[in-house]
């Protein structure tokens, strides 16, 4: 007999409740001396977990080596947010005393008709983060696994074992998602499996095609997260189908942002589209606002600034083409990208590459952290930006180079 999806939800049937009291007054109560550690209490599998580490805000930078600084390291658009984004959200701030539609039902009710699928198939977020966590929540528990990537989201990671599950990783290949591999490494307990396309830190893609044969060999009974928060940047033909194949009724969750091409991304707010009754049971376990008015005003003005979005993708396509110009004159590795940032493999030392590109003023991510201990990653910044990113990685180039043949010309 075939499973609903409700059935591989843990906690759909509970044991019966024991009777005893719900909370017990310890006999030292009060008493500091017989305190255990609040940590003693929080188990060894979410002590394990490597904690997400953020970009460095601009202005700590600045603060720190009293300079001007320019951050191409958290894949950010250039241009800013959307200008009829913040007139919205502004207007909704006259309304902050208020709570606003958890349910975020005008913007839900927009990007049904955008996408042309049900209301109920589309469910918002705290930036398409949260999804990628409360997907976790309700389908992981202890003796379960999940299956995804090396070098990708640390995210996914986090997710995945702070439910207590197995974490599997699936090595890159060639910078990209072996799907092959990954559709190998299911295993009985499987229930979740997360993919990005394009990748973050790689920039690489698959096709909707191989995409369709992947799916193909997984079991309905588990869930593929589809992470498609770079969507708006491919023009790859044949890029993506994600969206049909919710339409069709697959076991697919599809996230995306307005963090990126719509400029949001301090506005916090991300968006899923998959099954109506995967998203009731995400629904029960979440926050109950999990997005801010001002946020939901300002994604549903953001959605029609059509000459923003257009902008934003030709800057950013300039730049890809402006930096790997650069990049290739120099003589410098990197994974070409479909997205708006670049990996650059710049060989040993790439952590110290980054802090003293820190001190001339540009703030890109050392990849170690990510997999990539040989590399950094760039974003894609204005022209002017990304002029000052090749000036800097030249000048630290040439140092490194010219110290070098110091050393091997000496007797």
């Amino acid at each position: 007999m075939t499973k609903t999806l409700s059935d591989r939800i843990p906690g759909q049937t509970r044991p019966a409740q024991d009777e005893s009291p719900r909370y017990t007054k310890s006999p030292h109560d009060g008493n500091p001396q017989h305190t255990k550690p609040a940590h003693d209490g929080i188990p060894q599998y979410i002590r394990e977990i490597d904690a997400y580490i953020p970009g460095k805000p601009v202005e700590e930078v600045e603060r720190e080596l009293g300079i001007r600084a320019i951050k191409l390291a958290s894949n950010e658009n250039p241009l800013g947010p959307s200008p009829m984004g913040v007139e919205a959200a502004k207007r909704a701030l006259g309304e902050a005393n208020r709570y606003p539609d958890g349910g975020s039902y005008y913007l839900r009710e927009a990007l049904a008709k955008r996408l042309e699928v049900p209301r109920q198939n589309i469910v918002m977020g705290c930036g398409s983060t949260e999804l990628i966590h409360v997907a976790a929540s309700v389908l992981l528990g202890p003796g379960e696994s999940a299956v995804t990537s090396e070098g990708s989201f640390p995210l996914y990671y986090v997710a995945i074992e702070k439910m207590g599950a197995k974490l599997i990783a699936v090595p890159l290949k060639d910078y990209a998602f072996d799907l092959d591999a990954m559709a190998r490494a299911i295993e009985p307990e499987t229930k979740l499996i997360y993919v990005a396309n394009p990748n973050n830190p790689t920039g690489t893609v698959f096709d909707a095609d191989a995409f369709a044969e992947f799916l193909a060999k997984v079991p309905e009974r588990v869930l593929v997260v589809m992470d498609e928060a770079y969507y708006e940047y491919v023009a790859m033909a044949n890029y993506s189908r994600s969206i049909e194949l919710v339409r069709e009724g697959k076991n697919i969750l599809v996230l995306r942002t307005f963090s990126k091409v719509y400029g949001l991304a301090g506005m916090r707010i991300g968006y899923g589209i998959g099954p109506a009754e995967l998203l009731t049971e995400i629904d029960k376990i979440r926050l109950p606002i999990p997005v801010s008015g001002a946020a939901q005003a300002a994604a549903l003005a953001a959605l029609d600034d059509f000459e923003h979005v257009r902008r934003s993708i030709e800057v950013n396509r300039d730049g890809l083409a402006q930096i790997g110009k650069g990049l290739r004159e120099m003589g410098v590795k990197f994974v070409p990208s479909v997205t708006n940032f670049i990996l650059v493999e710049v060989g040993e030392g790439a952590d110290a590459l980054a802090e003293e590109m820190l001190k001339l003023g540009v703030i890109v991510r050392p990849m170690a952290w990510m997999g990539f201990p040989r590399a950094i990653r760039v974003s894609v910044g204005t022209a002017e930006e990304n002029d000052a990113f090749l000036r800097a990685l030249g000048q630290l180039e040439t140092g490194a180079a010219s110290a070098k043949r110091g050393v091997s010309g000496r007797g």
